[in-house]
């Protein structure tokens, strides 16, 4: 329970914890910010890990100075990329054999309902699922399991990993240096979540109603 409240203050007050990781680290705090990006896109273990609302604090940060918008642009981007393209690869190389038999939350159900979410909505679910937390984390490995061809899965990787940095970086460094965006933050951090998070609820919901309206 401690430890689910520390996660939660971590997210909520993402600025007051950036900033002490500037202070504390100086230069390395390009390191610890790419390799948060790049684990919370490239490894399916943790979805947990914080992606637009860290996108747009660090976006702020750069308005004030503190961080440079360039270099967190380069970075942010490759270790989108990197992430992603890692993940796919888990994917193609141990998601079949891990489908072979069922685990408590890896069934083979799910990679039937991959190919159905792949041929439904084709390859730019991995645009899409930039924008989805907890899915954007899943959606590569996925993609692997269901065998997209590689060339095809890093043009969408790369146009996500553009168009999701892009949204949020330059949002918070247009935005977070507005007066009344700056004196609640917070807040804004929390709105970020919460929207991130609604697409994927309604969907989860919709499909609960369809299921059990054909049982």
């Amino acid at each position: 329970m401690e430890f689910l409240l520390l996660v939660i203050d971590f997210f909520v007050h993402l600025d007051v914890h950036i900033g002490t990781i500037i202070e504390k680290f100086g230069m390395w705090t390009y390191l610890i910010l790419f390799l948060t990006i790049f684990c919370e896109t490239g490894l399916v273990v943790t979805p947990f890990l914080p992606g637009d609302s860290l996108i747009f604090v660090l976006g702020a940060f750069a308005a004030t100075g503190r961080l440079n918008l360039t270099t967190l642009f380069v970075l942010l981007i490759v270790a989108s990329i990197g992430g992603n393209t890692l993940n796919y690869q888990i994917g193609s190389w141990f998601g079949p054999k891990v489908f072979q038999r069922d685990y408590r939350f890896l069934k083979r159900k799910y990679l039937d309902q991959t190919h159905e979410f792949f041929e439904k909505y084709g390859p730019k679910t991995i645009i899409f699922a930039r924008f989805l937390p907890i899915v954007r984390t899943f959606a590569p490995f996925l993609a692997g399991v269901g065998k997209m061809t590689y060339l095809k899965f890093t043009i969408y990787n790369v146009a996500g990993s553009f168009a999701w940095v892009s949204l949020f970086l330059f949002g918070g460094y247009f935005f977070g240096e507005i007066p009344v965006v700056k004196r609640n933050l917070t807040l804004v951090i929390f709105g970020i979540l919460l929207l991130s998070v609604v697409p994927t609820v309604i969907e989860v919901a919709r499909r609960h109603l369809k299921a059990k309206k054909a049982g």
